[in-house]
């Protein structure tokens, strides 16, 4: 087994996507390539095949690589609660919750699961592409780090490092990079990537080689933007935030309610690809559009404070006008369990215990508990009939008079969410669901906007194919495999 690390001059540099890449593009050259990122920051997960939870990029990335995911390829999973503190999730189980400070004193513990998800992995392919997490320019973490040069030196895995030149200062950020790192860091960096460029490549041709002058790393590509990409989900909600409002023009408008730990939010990626569909995301401070015809209450890594949150920003009183002029309100997980009359919390599992007044928009009431519940799920939509896959990732039991419409029939007999009289108000714990193909298209009909004739799936394979075409062309992929070699783990 051989192993490669991509890291970054920060966030949101494409990390992600170019190691879904580079895993479908040497995956058709015939190797078995494994995916593996040592620690992750983000509240969009996965459930994997072996029933636990890793970051949804690390599932992407594995069905890139054609392997069913696994929690070794996310050992260490940090779910963000507040600003200073996470959820963190081992190999697949919550451990516990950590605020900023005490995590850093928790990370030499975590890096002995690091390294033995990383030798699981790697025991049974080819190749391992490593994600790193954040920047490893950030030297004030670099004490006790197991994300970026802390795994790379103690795996003994070559780096390359990713910029992005679509953000501007590439050139010093990979310079910068440089002149920060410690010496023994910086001589795990085997060559450099810049990522989204746009534009005539020849213009950029000096900017490479001054990198390459100032550093001593190799110039492995000039990656173009693709178009293509932007079907792939997002990795964390930095690009959420950045999504502007659609103006296709679309016969339907549907609102998802951004709140500050809003999770899972790639649910909404098919909706968003529709043509007949204008859907934004709305940001704290933004009123829900009078002519919106469906608004979403998502998921979220903090229910109580999510709700708190949604309150202040006015947004109630936004949904009870919007249910006046006759719109839909859909909850999602977090979203549903916000619709009903009142959540408890009376072990404090998302901080501190107590209750909450719900919206109100549903007869039932969520109790919060210890037990999380993992879990790939197929059935029937109970309104439709139709079929529907998806998969469960919550805490907490939701019950009352209104599950007495509930919105699905898992296979095994369970019955999930609830629904009110008229049929306005919905919501289940169930993600995924607009992924399939029947299910979004019995939505839209619903809210008039034709069926769709779109295949989801295909659709995603077909731009991971596209994504590893664009690498091959532009990217020394025989040098990178090249430059790849055995880890040697120093524990």
């Amino acid at each position: 087994m051989k192993a490669l690390m991509f890291q970054g001059t920060g966030s949101d540099v494409g990390k992600s996507l170019l190691v879904a890449g580079f895993a479908r593009a040497f995956r058709k050259r015939g190797l078995k390539v494994a995916p593996f990122k040592p620690q992750n920051m983000s509240n969009n997960a996965a459930v994997t095949a072996d029933g636990g939870e890793i970051g949804r990029a690390q599932a992407l990335q594995a069905r890139a690589a054609g392997l069913p995911s696994s929690v070794h390829m996310n050992p260490v999973l940090l779910k963000p609660q507040s600003d200073i503190g996470a959820q963190v999730v081992v190999q697949g189980k919550v451990m516990g919750t950590a605020k900023a400070s005490a995590y850093q004193a928790l990370k030499p513990n975590l890096m002995a699961a690091v390294l033995d998800s990383f030798g699981r992995l790697g025991a049974d392919a080819d190749l391992v592409l490593v994600e790193g997490a954040g920047s490893p320019a950030e030297v004030n973490l670099r004490a006790n780090d197991i994300a970026n040069m802390g795994f790379a030196r103690a795996a003994e895995v070559p780096v390359v490092l990713i910029g992005d030149i679509d953000r501007g200062g590439v050139i010093a950020s990979l310079v910068g990079t440089k002149a920060v790192l410690e010496a023994e860091d910086a001589a795990q960096i085997v060559g450099f990537l810049v990522n989204k460029f746009r534009g005539d490549p020849t213009l950029f041709a000096d900017g490479m080689t001054a990198i390459a002058a100032r550093t001593g790393w190799r110039p492995l590509g000039l990656v173009p933007y693709l178009h293509a990409a932007q079907r792939l989900p997002e990795e964390d909600a930095l690009g959420v935030k950045a999504r502007p409002a659609r103006a296709k023009g679309g016969t339907v408008r549907i609102a998802v309610l951004a709140y500050p730990r809003i999770s899972n939010f790639d649910d909404f990626d098919p909706l968003a690809q529709e043509p007949g569909v204008d859907l934004v995301y709305l940001n704290p401070g933004t009123p829900i559009p009078g002519d919106t015809d469906l608004v979403i209450l998502p998921g979220s890594k903090a229910t109580i404070a999510d709700l708190k949150a949604l309150r202040e920003t006015g947004w109630d009183i936004d949904l009870a006008a919007h249910l006046r002029r006759g719109g839909r309100v859909l909850g999602i997980c977090g979203g549903y369990q916000m619709l009903g009359k009142r959540i408890a919390d009376p072990e404090g599992i998302e901080g501190e215990a107590g209750s909450i007044k719900g919206l109100g928009l549903l007869a039932v009431k969520t109790r919060l508990t210890n037990e999380k519940l993992l879990h790939e799920v197929s059935g029937k939509a109970c309104d439709s009939g139709l079929p529907f896959r998806g998969y469960e990732m919550h805490v907490g039991r939701t019950g009352g008079p209104d599950c007495a419409r509930p919105m699905l029939l898992f296979a095994d007999g369970r019955e999930d969410g609830a629904s009110n009289a008229a049929g306005t108000v919905q919501g289940c714990h169930i993600h995924g669901l607009f992924a399939d193909d029947a299910q979004r298209s019995a939505w839209l009909e619903r809210l008039g906007a034709g069926p769709s004739s779109r295949n989801y799936e295909d659709e995603i394979e077909t731009a991971l194919d596209a994504l590893a075409d664009h690498l091959e062309r532009h990217v020394d992929c025989d040098l990178l495999l090249e430059l790849a070699r055995a880890p040697r783990l120093k524990g």
